[in-house]
């Protein structure tokens, strides 16, 4: 049971039950105790009942520090100061209530803006230097007594200050992390969606512009490009439909494509008047050690790759090649096409092959080949060789 307790985070009860025992204990007892020294120099000395009075003024309020900060700030020092000028609590033992104030100064630098709690912590300085200046003899002069109430506050109030940066601090930077979470989520939709549509209407277009040329020549074909249409187009809303739902939350995670879909995505590139060859090498050991976001990193980058041999360069030949090895997986795309070269810069496809590679920490590398065609390789580490 008591291991449980010093495991867990503290509840706000428990943080209150240690305060009131700090109350008691360190402030009410301590300074009761003070309270009853008699002075060096002689004096008339009051009742045991104002001394016991006096110590639970100072020290209990540090009871409810968390609750009102300023207030029991304001609270322990001002009874503070009066013990002092009234005598009750002697100058020698103003070591006492350093507890109590030092408790309210941390809590108030803690729980309220700076410029706040500084403004408090000077009235409350100037208060209690009053009282020790007051009484100043022996022990020290004026200008000590001054500095031995900074010694009382100061200490306190920066150790409260530093740690009330110090989570400010935690709390940007975790703020800042959430927002870089949603940013890379963001991305990642826009990159499976982005595939996800690009493919499949390069496809669909294609067939409805095959329909369209021989719809009245040869109704037979053209029912069967509208039939590759409706298929297609069920695949790309059930794809939708699995990256729009794992957004939602307690929606049953879809498995995605992977390294074992694309014979699949090789047949349906065919429909586009793109024939691939597909080449994946892999040993049974290794294809359960690839990472589920490593093999759809694999099969979108295929994808993306195929479908702009299929915008761009059909009717082609394409040699699609993926090598499964214990430490990363490689993809090679080539093709045999006559493709225009953009020489002012690559478009959304070719960038978020290259953001599916940044974030497995491998390379890619597209473009044309000098015998024509064009090429697309990437390296996709997944873990480091045993």
């Amino acid at each position: 049971m008591s291991a449980h307790l010093l495991t867990r985070p503290p509840r706000p009860f428990d943080l209150y039950l240690v305060d009131g025992v700090l109350a008691v204990v360190l402030g009410a007892a301590l300074c009761a105790y003070a309270a009853l020294e008699a002075p060096l120099h002689g004096g008339v000395r009051e009742p045991v009942w104002v001394s016991v009075l006096t110590g639970a003024v100072i020290g209990l309020p540090v009871a409810l520090r968390r609750r009102w900060p300023v207030a029991v700030a304001v609270a322990v020092s001002t009874s503070t100061a009066v013990a002092l000028l009234t005598g009750i609590i002697p100058n020698f033992a103003a070591a006492a209530p350093a507890v109590a104030i030092g408790l309210a100064f941390y809590t108030l630098a803690v729980a309220e803006p700076v410029r706040r709690s500084l403004t408090y912590a000077g009235m409350c300085l100037a208060v209690v230097s009053v009282g020790l200046a007051t009484t100043a003899g022996d022990l020290w002069t004026r200008g000590g007594a001054v500095g031995y109430a900074a010694v009382m506050i100061a200490p306190a109030w920066l150790v409260g200050w530093s740690i009330r940066e110090r989570r400010a601090f935690a709390a940007r930077q975790s703020e800042q992390l959430v927002r870089q979470a949603a940013t890379e989520e963001r991305l990642r939709v826009a990159r499976e969606l982005h595939d996800v549509v690009a493919h499949t209407m390069s496809l669909i277009v294609v067939k409805a512009a095959v329909a369209n040329h021989v719809a009245d020549v040869d109704p037979g074909e053209a029912r069967d490009a509208l039939r590759v249409i409706e298929r297609t187009g069920r695949t790309a809303l059930t794809d939708i439909r699995r990256v729009l739902g794992a957004l939602r939350e307690g929606a049953e995670h879809a498995p995605a494509p992977g390294i074992g879909e694309l014979p699949e995505l090789a047949d349906r590139a065919a429909i586009g008047g793109v024939e691939v060859r597909l080449d994946v090498r892999q040993d049974v050991a290794e294809v359960s050690a690839v990472p589920e976001s490593v093999g759809l990193a694999a099969y979108r980058i295929v994808q993306e790759a195929v479908t702009n041999v299929v915008k761009h360069a059909a009717p082609a030949a394409c040699h699609a090649s993926v090598v499964v090895g214990p430490a990363e997986v490689r993809v090679e795309v080539v093709d045999d096409g006559r493709r225009p070269v953009r020489m002012s810069g690559y478009g959304h496809g070719l960038t978020g092959m290259r953001e599916r590679v940044a974030l497995h920490g491998g390379e890619f590398s597209a473009g044309p080949r000098p015998d024509g065609g064009f090429a697309v390789t990437a390296r996709l580490p997944y873990r480091g060789v045993a």
